[in-house]
This record gives C-alpha cells, structure tokens and sequence, in this order.
C-alpha cells in the first residue's frame, strides 16, 4: 500500500520537504546567532558608556582603525574647533526620524593635530545645495566629551560615498579624507559630542545608542526551528492519509457485486 510513495507527485513532495527541513534549520540559526550578536553588542555599549572617559589620544591615533570594542568608549578631547573646515554629513536623521544633516567640526588638539567631532544634527535648508545655517561652535578652547566611533565606510553603513557634492558637503565620516582636506594630522575615527550640551539645544546632540531592546531574533529562531519540526510531522499525516485513502477505495471495491455476465 505505499508503493504510492513512488509516484512522480510523491517524489516531488518528499523532496521538497527534504529541502525544507534543512532550509528552516539553517534559518533558525541565522536568527540565533542574530540574537546572540545582539545581546553582545548591548552588553558591549553598556559597558563602554559606563566606562570612565578617557583622553581620545589614549584610544585612537592617525591612520588608527577603532576597534570594536572601543565603539561608543567615553573619550575626552581638549581644544579648539576650527569651524572654517566644519563640515555636514548628509542624509542624516534625527532621534524623530528627521532627514537633515550632521555637523563634523575639527577639533584641534594642542599638539597640533585634529580630531573629528559630530556635534549632532540639524535640519535641511531649503536649498540643499548651500550650505546650511549651523549654529557656531564654542569659541576658545573647550574640552569636549563624547563616544568614540570608527570611521565611516559604505560596506559597514551602506552609504554611498557619492562625487560632485555641494561644497562643504560630505557623505561618510572619514578621518583620512578630512585630513586632506584640513592639511594636517588626523586622529583615527571621530567623537559623537555629548558634552558641552549646545546653547539653544542645536545642533541637536546624538542620543545613546539603544541597548536595552533584543529584537524578536529569538523568537523567529524558535519559530523556523517549530517549522522544521512540523515538515516531518506533516509528511507522516499525509502519506497515512493518503494509505487510509487507498485502503478505503480498495475495500469499496472489493465489496462491490461482480457485473452479472451477458
């Protein structure tokens, strides 16, 4: 009675769902893992904005790559803001999902070199090929404090580094590209300001990053691996069906009288 499984229809669906089965597998842990990398990434930020500030110069230096684990370290940087080569980044959004821009202000250390400070966002103008009206950094020197952050890349954020911009307009945040254009020595990744707090709050100074929220990552695993589960389950059903079917039909024709002869 299962020789039905050798069917074409039957072959068709076994395979299928011997491909499923690993497929959800599969999937279920990408979702795993994304939880996983998640709560990692939580606890390293609790971690890091928790941490005592550190002078930036103790953390970074020029051509320096900001590792992972010094992501959103509080640093402390002393100077003074040379708002000539202040620059915005485009396509920026607010904490209500605003699109405008983010202001990045060179920070000129004592020693002489730079580093990169976002002093937080501010909306487009109406003609976005000017530069926008940005409120004046402090004047003199000032100690600035903030989360350290590497430099921007399209493979990391996405974003296109695009040609033939606006003036004093930039797309992505590179330490190595501003130091060409300032003409003196970079520090290695940029400082998110969060201190001083801007008079008038603009720029709008950027919030912590979120490290309480988990996602549903672990749900969803859970979920394909329930999937997975159900393919087998599912087949048995089926092909147990389809025997009953089978056994009923043959019994129903057994039973039938025999055509009387002519």
């Amino acid at each position: 009675m299962y020789r039905f499984l050798l069917s074409r229809q039957w072959v068709i669906l076994t395979l299928i769902a011997l491909v499923l089965i690993p497929t959800m597998i599969e999937l279920g842990f990408w979702q795993f893992h994304r939880h996983e990398h998640r709560v990692t990434q939580n606890s390293l930020i609790a971690r890091n904005l928790e941490a005592k500030p550190r002078p930036v110069t103790e953390l970074t230096s020029p051509g320096h790559t900001v590792p992972r684990a010094d992501y959103w370290r509080k640093v402390t940087a002393t100077g003074t803001f040379d708002t000539a080569h202040e620059v915005v980044v485009r396509r920026r959004t607010s904490a209500d999902d605003r699109v405008g821009f983010h202001v990045l202000t060179p920070l000129v250390l004592a020693d002489g070199r730079a580093v990169l400070v976002n002093r937080g966002w501010i909306p487009t103008d109406a003609d976005q090929k000017a530069f926008p009206s940005v409120p004046p950094a402090p004047k003199g020197t000032v100690t600035v404090v903030g989360r350290l952050k590497a430099d921007e890349t399209t493979k990391a954020s996405g974003i296109k580094d695009l040609a033939g911009l606006p003036p004093r307009q930039i797309m992505l945040i590179s330490s190595e590209q501003q130091a060409k254009a300032l003409g003196r020595t970079v520090l290695g990744g940029y400082v998110e300001q969060t201190a001083p707090e801007p008079g008038g709050d603009s720029p709008e100074q950027i919030p912590d990053p979120d490290h309480d929220s988990i996602g549903a990552h672990m749900a969803y695993a859970v979920q394909w691996w329930l999937f997975t589960a159900a393919v087998p389950v599912g087949w048995v059903v089926l092909v147990r069906r389809e025997k009953r079917d089978r056994e009923a039909a043959a019994a129903q024709q057994a039973a039938e009288p025999a055509p009387a002869p002519a």
